[in-house]
């Protein structure tokens, strides 16, 4: 490169930087305004957590736990509506928006309705579950496909019990969607997938108790081929 050429890169450059410092110069109080706008939006969505949603998180776990029982003890009526005062899944979830207690609600809420044969109430619930914990989560799914084969939807009940197998990767829930995932196929009367699921179970998940039972189930599918 020549000197002359250098001497250019070296001016165009030192122009760019005058360039940057003439943006910032001509546009400080718009950046300090931003700057002061993101600093303003931190504090008050920590002002949100701390002194409206950490109050109304411990409110709502508070007033859910009888409904809880209820639920615990198949009372669906009591634990949907609420009894003696204290609110059912329906309110905690429509007062308690947006806190950890009305998420779980939706869970309880969708497994009352499930129980209740109200199946479309249930899936509406189960799916507006939003939790982290892979075995209400896995279970949530499950409940889903359940409502669906309730409803004779076939295609959406084997699309949760996958998602619900997967999630919940113990060797407790995975073989029992799994089960009910063959279920579906042979309703489906594809037979083969049908099968395949069952083999699963018993290569995957021998200690269980679908396994125990699981090969008069592939000697029906594989029956039917």
């Amino acid at each position: 490169m020549s000197t002359t050429q250098t001497n250019t890169k070296i001016v165009n450059e030192d122009r760019g930087f005058k360039r940057t410092g003439s943006f910032v110069s001509e546009n400080r109080k718009s950046l300090l305004f931003i700057a002061g706008a993101v600093v303003l939006l931190a504090a008050i969505y920590l002002i949100y957590l701390n002194a409206y949603l950490a109050p109304r998180e411990v409110e709502a776990a508070d007033q859910m736990h009888v409904a809880q029982d209820f639920w615990a003890k198949k009372e669906w009526d009591k634990a949907i509506k609420g009894d003696a005062g204290y609110p059912g899944f329906e309110k905690i979830i429509s007062e308690y928006s947006n806190t950890k207690a009305a998420n779980l609600a939706f869970f309880y809420l969708g497994t009352a309705y499930l129980n209740k044969g109200e199946y479309r109430k249930a899936i509406d619930n189960l799916t507006s579950y939003r939790g982290n914990d892979n075995i209400v989560a896995a279970e949530a799914l499950g409940g889903t496909g359940d409502a669906y084969v309730e409803l004779k939807d076939y295609d959406e009940a084997e699309t949760y019990f996958k998602k619900a197998a997967s999630k919940a990767s113990n060797n407790f829930l995975s073989p029992l969607y799994l089960k009910k995932l063959g279920l579906v196929y042979e309703a489906k009367k594809d037979n083969k997938a049908a099968a395949e699921t069952y083999k699963q179970i018993k290569s995957d998940y021998p200690e269980s108790n679908e396994a125990q039972s699981i090969d008069a189930y592939i000697a029906r599918a594989e029956a039917q081929l």
